[in-house]
């Protein structure tokens, strides 16, 4: 019994691209809570964190409002207005460099209460 069996179901379907393994619908009509907002106190957070990335800087913003999909959408308007790469992990958005002065503004234009938090 080697093998460690994954639970989940389907995550691609050539017909339909990339599915919720949760609802096993696509992606972007996805019902289960996979899509839901992150709980939070409606303060979009942005900080810089070294820890981990050998000296190198990262900027990273946490609690945006926006579903799964939204966010990784959202994420790489920022990295293009910023002109670094960047990823989302689990609801936060890290995007390369020191970029808080840009992402500040930005983050606003949108409606959100904004503080600059940590190092």
């Amino acid at each position: 019994m080697g093998m460690n069996k994954r639970k989940g179901g389907l995550v691609f379907s050539t017909d339909q691209g990339r599915m919720c393994p949760g609802c096993r619908n696509p992606s972007d009509q996805c019902t289960c809570k996979a899509e839901q907002l992150p709980a939070g106190d409606g303060i979009v957070r942005v900080s810089r964190e070294t820890k981990g990335r050998k000296g190198k800087g990262v900027t990273l913003v946490t609690g945006i409002p926006l579903g799964a999909s939204e966010l990784k959408a959202y994420a790489k308007q920022l990295k293009a207005k910023c002109g670094t790469g960047g990823t989302v992990k689990d609801g936060v958005v890290e995007i390369q460099g020191d970029q808080r002065d840009l992402l500040v503004p930005l983050l606003e234009q949108k409606g959100w209460t904004v503080k600059r938090s940590g190092g």
